[in-house]
C-alpha cells in the first residue's frame, strides 16, 4: 500500500512539474495526449534511473550527491524526449530551465501532495 501511495504522490508531483514547465518555459512543449505518455516514461525512467544516478556520483563525482535529483530529471528529461512524441524541447534556455521547474514543483509536490491528499488519514495519526 506505501509504495503504492509513493507511486501516485511521484506521478502527481511529475505531472505538475511537466505542466509548470509547459506553461513558463516558451520553447517547451507537451501535447494533451504525449503529456499522459510522457508523465508515465517520466516517471517510469526516473524511478529506474535514480539508483543507477546516484550510484555513478557516488562513485564519480561525489560533490554531485546532493543534486542528483536534480541531474536525475534532467537525464529523465532527455529520455521523455527522445522516446515520446508528446514532449518538444527546442531552445538551449529551455533545457536549462525546464529541468530546474520541473524537480523544483516535484519536490514541492512531495511535500504538500501528503498533507492534501491524505489530511484525514495524517489527522487520524496524530489523534491516536
Amino acid at each position: 500500500m506505501r509504495f503504492m501511495i509513493q507511486t501516485v504522490l511521484l506521478i502527481c508531483g511529475n505531472a505538475l512539474g511537466l505542466l509548470a514547465a509547459a506553461l513558463l518555459v516558451t520553447d517547451f512543449r507537451i501535447d494533451a495526449v504525449g503529456f499522459i505518455v510522457s508523465v508515465l516514461f517520466f516517471t517510469l525512467m526516473q524511478v529506474l534511473l535514480a539508483p543507477f544516478v546516484l550510484k555513478m556520483a557516488i562513485k564519480y563525482a561525489p560533490a554531485f550527491r546532493g543534486g542528483i535529483a536534480l541531474v536525475t530529471t534532467f537525464v529523465v528529461l532527455l529520455l521523455t524526449v527522445a522516446f515520446t512524441s508528446g514532449l518538444q524541447i527546442s531552445s538551449l534556455v529551455a533545457w536549462i530551465i525546464a529541468p530546474l521547474i520541473i524537480w523544483l514543483v516535484s519536490v514541492l509536490a512531495g511535500i504538500l501532495l501528503p498533507m492534501v491528499l491524505f489530511k484525514k488519514a495524517l489527522a487520524q495519526q496524530r489523534g491516536k
